[in-house]
């Protein structure tokens, strides 16, 4: 690149303006076009046709105009139309062509490649300066229009989404069949129509049509919603004339489609009525309600047919367990659920491998998303600004499955509306989950994984999240495939919107942390045990024993415990026997109280006891006292303590520990071996144990 043209991109990063590109091989112009301009755009410069593709290339989401000349080294002018052309950019990146031929073919053929206006050397700087203002202007405008447009039709369709999804939840909820029913018949729909149209051209299958279809299909039981509930949900099988009642429910939803259709004339409507009413016919004329044969039964009839058949044999319903998938697919293809459309069946065949891994991976958002998306798109086709747009965020969608699935992390969404909860599919693989759960509160396999008391605390931390506030961390174990291990979540709450505080759903994920974890809980573990004998230190006793004594009118004992003529062993029998001797107390200690009490090493050959009393403490601690001694290889060991009582004689831990340490003198004072309560008469007295092992 030329210093002209370094310089340019150097403007890039410093300024917020349009970015204009100038394309010219000759640096003179380039530099009289970016004096004209800088002062109120950014400038990238290009001084041959290559080099100007490579700079759309990178910088096609921010270039608002190219001004580019048509005489150029490695690729003219119209050699560079014409790749903008193939890639899409002439449509939302206007070109102003500026040259010193002013032969009309040049300009004519310009204008066929797609530029918007032409400039003739020698420039004039008004007249560069006005029609580089009005050509961005005027493109900006449109795009703001498409955008308008866009988001209408968006939100439209979403509309439309949401009442079907609404009525047939409706219907689902009185069939009692799983809340997956639907959205089971709108994955196999969509992959049957997408196979079809690869398959033959004998059905026309646009892409938004295909999506105006599996939302149609949503709808295909609403007839069910005037049976009779002791019909729609008996366990077991139908007598004659129940059947032929609920064989009804074809007719009476075509009916519901047909009455709307008549204030309504909308395509959706159409397709919705087709699929009521013949989703039950066989493509041998053996169906109900019409007898219908062959292509007599619309495409979209057929193919639903198909997925209902499908989703109903591996699903559970009242009157029957789910069946395996490969047994399905024999049932089916044997002819046991009646005659079907021979290239559907193929088709069935080519998607039939990956169908459970599709039914488990599509989670409802995606299916809605895509069906929108498709439908904005052809609505869009004309504005190739908007219709782009969608593709990126199709492009944004399809980056992150990739991702999730390719990261070793567990992620998740939950959506309040619906009450389900999305996993990815590698965590749900890795938790041996389902990767769609419904009511995930009263999930007895997710309970498995996650502790309910978890479960309900990252709740509870996502209910007091805010949108100032809003990512909300925190470490549980889960049980993963047959061990706990220590994952940590992060999560955050998606608000309808942040003024309302209303939330719509949560986007999270667990990330394994145990190795960490453990680490942390060494060095925890480290910092607060002794490391001689593995009981507490001092410092951490303290800090466990006083939210007990903050707690009002409860009972207990701070003992203090030293053992009588230890110097002598250090100094007789050497330090290493003497810290066998430290280790073989300790245990002594711990075996001696019960599992809430808590004890510790408070330095050298002193150890403390704090003891929760739910019954007269005297006769305990005198239990306790003379289980302590006895002989370790030989040597007798002796010991003193002194305890102090709460409340009788203090409420708070240095109250206590001082009263406990005086009565600990007291008993080294009058003769050793013995344990002494603390008492008034103690109160002049020194302490047993020097600051330092305070």
């Amino acid at each position: 690149m030329t210093a002209a043209g370094e310089r340019g991109e150097e403007k890039v990063a410093k300024t917020k303006t349009d970015l204009i590109l100038i394309v010219d091989d000759t640096e003179m112009n380039r530099a009289l076009l970016a004096d004209m301009l800088t002062p109120t755009y950014r400038v990238l410069e290009a001084a041959d046709g290559q080099r100007a593709i490579d700079l759309l290339q990178q910088y096609q989401s921010e270039i608002a105009l190219v001004l580019l000349d048509i005489v150029m080294p490695k690729l003219d002018g119209f050699e560079v139309l014409a790749v903008m052309n193939k890639n899409g950019w002439i449509g939302r990146i206007p070109v102003i062509t500026i040259s010193a031929e002013t032969a009309s073919t040049y300009i004519d053929h310009a204008y066929d490649l797609g530029a918007v206006d032409y400039i003739s050397r020698p420039f004039d700087e008004r007249v560069v300066q006005r029609r580089v203002k009005n050509t961005i202007m005027l493109y900006s405008k449109q795009r703001m229009l498409e955008g308008m447009v866009a988001d209408q039709i968006v939100e439209k369709e979403r509309n439309n989404y949401l009442m079907v999804e609404i009525l047939s939840n409706i219907v689902e909820f009185r069939n009692g069949e799983s809340g997956l029913h639907v959205l089971h018949i709108r994955t196999l729909t969509d992959l049957f129509l997408h196979q079809l149209q690869r398959t033959t051209d004998r059905y026309p299958l646009s892409s938004s049509r295909i999506a105006m279809m599996v939302n149609a299909s949503s709808l295909h039981d609403v007839g069910k919603i005037s049976i009779p509930e002791q019909i729609l949900n008996k366990p077991g099988k139908l007598t004659a004339e129940e059947f032929a009642v609920m064989q009804t429910h074809s007719a009476l939803g075509a009916q519901i489609m047909a009455d709307a259709l008549q204030r309504h004339r909308e395509e959706l409507l159409q397709l919705a009525y087709n699929i009521c009413r013949w989703h039950h016919e066989r493509y041998d004329g053996g169906g109900y309600p019409d007898g219908l044969r062959g292509d007599e039964i619309p495409i979209e009839a057929q193919v639903v047919a198909l997925a209902d058949v499908y989703d109903a044999l591996t699903s559970v319903r009242v009157y029957k367990p789910a069946y395996p998938h490969q047994q399905a697919m024999e049932m089916i293809l044997g002819g046991e659920c009646g005659a079907f459309n021979p290239l559907l069946l193929q088709c069935l065949c080519q998607v039939g491998p990956r169908l459970e891994e599709e039914l488990r991976l599509r989670s409802p958002g995606d299916m809605a998303e895509q069906s929108i998306l498709a439908l904005s798109s052809q609505a869009l086709s004309a504005g190739q600004a908007s219709s782009r747009t969608l593709t990126l965020l199709e492009q944004e969608r399809t980056k992150y499955q990739f991702f999730a699935a390719m990261s070793s992390e567990i992620q998740f969404e939950y959506h309040y509306a619906t009450d389900l909860l999305s996993m990815s599919e590698w965590g749900a693989r890795q938790l041996a989950l389902p990767m769609l759960i419904e009511d995930p509160a009263g999930d007895r396999q997710l309970a498995a994984v996650l502790d309910p008391v978890d479960y309900r605390d990252l709740q509870a931390k996502l209910r007091a999240a805010t949108p100032d506030c809003p990512i909300v961390d925190a470490v549980y174990q889960l049980h993963v495939q047959g061990q706990k291990r220590w994952y940590k979540a992060l999560a955050r709450p998606l608000w309808e919107d942040e003024e309302s505080g209303q939330m719509e759903g949560v986007i999270g994920k667990f990330v394994d942390v145990h190795e960490r974890q453990l680490q942390l809980q060494t060095l925890q573990q480290r910092a607060e045990q002794d490391s001689l004998t593995g009981m507490l230190n001092h410092a951490t006793a303290r800090e466990r024993i006083q939210p007990y004594l903050a707690q009002s009118g409860r009972q207990y004992a701070v003992a203090l415990l030293d053992l009588d003529h230890f110097k002598e062993v250090n100094d007789r029998l050497g330090h290493m026997f003497g810290d066998q001797v430290l280790q073989y107390t300790a245990q002594r200690v711990r075996r001696g109280v019960r599992a809430g009490d808590i004890t510790a090493r408070i330095g050298g050959d002193e150890f403390l006891l704090f003891l929760k009393c739910r019954q007269p403490v005297e006769p305990v601690i005198r239990r306790i006292f003379s289980g302590l001694g006895g002989k370790f290889h030989g040597f007798d060991i002796a010991m003193s303590m002194g305890v102090a009582l709460c409340p009788q004689d203090g409420e708070d831990y240095e109250t206590l520990f001082h009263k406990a340490d005086q009565a600990l003198y007291a008993a080294k004072k009058a003769g050793k071996g013995r344990c002494l309560f603390y008492e008034d008469k103690m109160r002049d007295l020194l302490s047993a144990i020097s600051p330092i092992d305070r």
